[in-house]
């Protein structure tokens, strides 16, 4: 059987339709979680003509189980741990330093990369819309969740074209509006559910915020 979308930028199609409700609103900004957020949260903000900018979270991965989350890290200083898992898979203080510092670098970088040297937008009064390609187990979106109360929005909204079940509910208590396009019940994995799921490039991160802000209607705020 097929997976439900061909690839991240049909997935931010079939999202934007969940969102009708943000359509044409001038409080609105969509922002992205790179790299893989940013192919969906294109069309989304196409879709509801609005801005489209990146917020850069990075997960602290498991020493030598780089994908498996431990926690995330996110602008100002924002730092999500997942106690437990650091507990049972026995991570010492000198190796959650070394990732930290590792992942925060790299963090420091892609900000620098992707928005040059245009200010971070003001987030004050704005309804948010957050955007990644799904939800696992939630942990880079849950630092970027926190690290945005930080900025003042009115309200922040966590957007995904497919997320396990338990963390798209987790999230309703954290978030304003949670809007998941699809749970499947055997969820597994984000990537399961694309046809084609292949990384996402910084060069393609770079084009889709250019033609975004190109496009009428949607230029970054200033």
């Amino acid at each position: 059987m097929s997976a439900p979308f061909a690839d991240r930028r049909e997935a931010g199609r079939a999202l934007a339709t969940r969102l009708s409700e943000y359509a044409g609103r001038s409080d609105v900004i969509v922002l992205a979680l790179p790299r893989g957020g940013v192919p969906v949260a294109f069309e989304v903000a196409q879709a509801l003509g609005a801005p489209l900018d990146v917020f850069v979270v990075r997960k602290l991965g498991l020493p030598g189980q780089e994908e498996f989350a431990m926690g995330a890290l996110a602008r100002g200083g924002v730092r999500i741990l997942d106690e437990e898992t650091i507990r049972l898979a026995g991570v010492s203080a000198e190796e959650l330093r070394w990732v930290t510092e590792f992942e925060q670098a790299e963090l420091e970088r892609r900000e620098r990369r992707y928005r040059g040297d245009r200010p971070f937008p003001d987030l004050a009064g704005r309804t948010v819309i957050l955007v990644d390609d799904g939800l696992a187990t939630g942990a880079t979106m849950r630092a970027a969740v926190t690290a945005l109360r930080q900025e003042g929005p009115a309200r922040v909204v966590v957007a995904v074209p497919v997320a396990a079940p338990d963390t798209c509910d987790a999230f309703r208590e954290i978030a304003d509006d949670v809007v998941c396009a699809m749970t499947p019940e055997r969820f597994r994995a984000v990537g399961l559910w694309y046809s084609d799921f292949s990384q996402t490039t910084d060069e393609e991160v770079h084009e889709l915020l250019d033609r975004s802000r190109a496009a009428p209607g949607t230029s970054a705020p200033r």
